[in-house]
């Protein structure tokens, strides 16, 4: 789901990062005085749960590959605008240091799962658990249906994204600039996977950690209430379950292929890849050349850990775990950073 620099127009990244910007001011306005509270190390630890469960990558119907997100998590835990921040911050880190997910793109990606999917998984959980008591199983519920249903929308964003592309901009011959396939296809090939793997895994993700924080620490169910405070030692509990996901973050290698429309500008060109794009996309094969607007902004930034594997290490499973453990380090500084911006006046002391 992470849309990489070169699918998306100018003009399409320009309209995501316009309509994204007002959701991240307002989370900065409602959140600046909470974030120089003791609430700095939740946003951080959820920021790092969600970088990290992007990692493992599952297998999705046509060869593709999908992920959880952890945006019901972000969004029990933290509240919609905080969340919308932590998983911005996991986006951000992504697309800088590991290549998952553009620059460009930033804007949109950020639409589609920090924004809009905090959102729906925020009104979904508070009208499935109204009423019900913390340690009710039907917060559990609660949770797993925020999960299904938040990805599934983001993921019908990031298809209609997609599908607009080549129906808006073209060449004079109808050649695609961008992402080369149009709604009737975007649409099917993200939704199918979403609906029945990827959904069903932050679903399980969602309501598993619900039922975890009901059972070893409450208290941090009912963190949205007020301006609660949590320091690093009382989220220890979410830290120590990081760290598990951590190391066993190599399951993530384990699915061969590429997220629908993630292919790599040289995968136009790779006869091999080029039978799996259009098995993923209903047999429909790609343009013969790598769309010219995807080839120019393709280019634009080098990552320095491409793919979650480090240079400096030769195996893959390490890479992985080395990633993680950069990628949550640079998420807490941010966090860190962001906690050190000015205070509105007359904000919380």
């Amino acid at each position: 789901m992470h849309i990489p620099d070169g699918y998306l127009s100018p003009a399409t990244c320009a309209v995501t990062y316009a309509a994204a910007l007002p959701f991240w001011i307002v989370a900065m306005r409602r959140l600046r005085d909470r974030l120089h509270t003791r609430t700095t190390p939740l946003l951080a630890a959820v920021a790092a749960f969600s970088f990290v469960i992007m990692m493992f990558n599952l297998p999705l119907p046509g060869g593709t590959t999908g992920h959880a997100v952890g945006m019901a998590v972000a969004a029990i835990l933290l509240g919609p605008w905080a969340a919308m921040l932590a998983i911005s911050i996991a986006l951000f880190i992504q697309a800088l240091f590991f290549g998952d997910g553009g620059l460009t793109t930033f804007g949109a990606n950020c639409l589609n799962m920090a924004i809009v999917g905090s959102l729906v998984a925020h009104f979904v959980y508070r009208v499935a658990a109204a009423g019900a008591t913390l340690d009710a199983r039907r917060r559990v519920f609660a949770a797993a249906l925020a999960g299904y249903v938040s990805i599934n929308v983001a993921a019908l964003f990031a298809a209609v994204e997609f599908g607009v592309q080549p129906l808006w901009f073209h060449a004079d011959d109808g050649t695609p600039l961008y992402a080369p396939y149009p709604l009737a296809i975007a649409v099917p090939a993200m939704m199918i996977g979403h609906l029945g793997i990827a959904g069903i895994a932050e679903a399980v993700i969602a309501g598993g950690l619900v039922a975890y924080l009901q059972k070893s620490d409450p208290a941090l169910l009912a963190a949205t209430a007020g301006n609660a405070r949590y320091g690093w030692l009382s989220t220890r509990r979410l830290w120590a379950l990081l760290g598990v996901f951590m190391i066993a973050s190599p399951l993530g290698l384990i699915a061969a292929g590429t997220a629908w429309g993630e292919w790599g500008a040289d995968d136009f060109a790779d006869a091999a890849v080029r039978s799996e794009i259009a098995l993923a996309s209903g047999n429909v094969q790609p343009p013969p050349a790598v769309p010219n607007g995807l080839a120019r902004l393709a280019s634009l930034w080098s990552a320095p850990i491409p793919d979650y594997a480090p240079p400096f290490l030769h195996s893959a499973a390490f890479g992985y775990i080395a990633s993680a453990l950069i990628g949550c380090g640079l998420v807490i500084l941010a966090s860190l950073l962001l906690a050190r911006l000015p205070k509105r006046p007359g904000g919380l002391s």
